[in-house]
């Protein structure tokens, strides 16, 4: 498969995994090696470097910029071979951290603790 035809895959797959998500390809005229796609979702976001397959050559930079913006947020390189894992810890990267749930009990011992050491 052509990485073009990928990439247009991936991005359909990625609209329907992030609803509302806004995704970017970037121009590699502008900064050669930063990854092909950036994703923007709520307030978070993912850039991926798309492959044709996970033996295909790594352009100069690509590397670089793929563990740089890693450790900014998420990156990797998607190819076929690999993409249910990275769309797996994408969508943990990516998904809203849930709020601790606390029961009413419970909260009702916590707001008696402030009260004590308030008083």
């Amino acid at each position: 498969m052509k990485e073009s035809v990928f990439q247009s895959k991936l991005i359909k797959k990625l609209k329907v995994i992030f609803p509302g998500c806004i995704i970017m390809k970037t121009d590699p005229s502008y900064m050669q090696g930063l990854p092909d796609l950036l994703i923007l979702y709520g307030n978070k976001w993912a850039a991926l470097e798309c492959k044709k397959s996970s033996k295909a050559h790594h352009q100069p930079n690509q590397d670089y910029y793929i563990k740089l913006m890693n450790r900014m947020s998420f990156a990797s390189f998607i190819s076929p071979e690999n993409e249910k894992e990275i769309l797996d810890e994408i969508q943990r990267a990516l998904e809203p951290k849930r709020q601790a749930r606390v029961s009413k009990s419970k909260s009702a011992s916590v707001v008696a603790l402030r009260r004590r050491k308030v008083s």
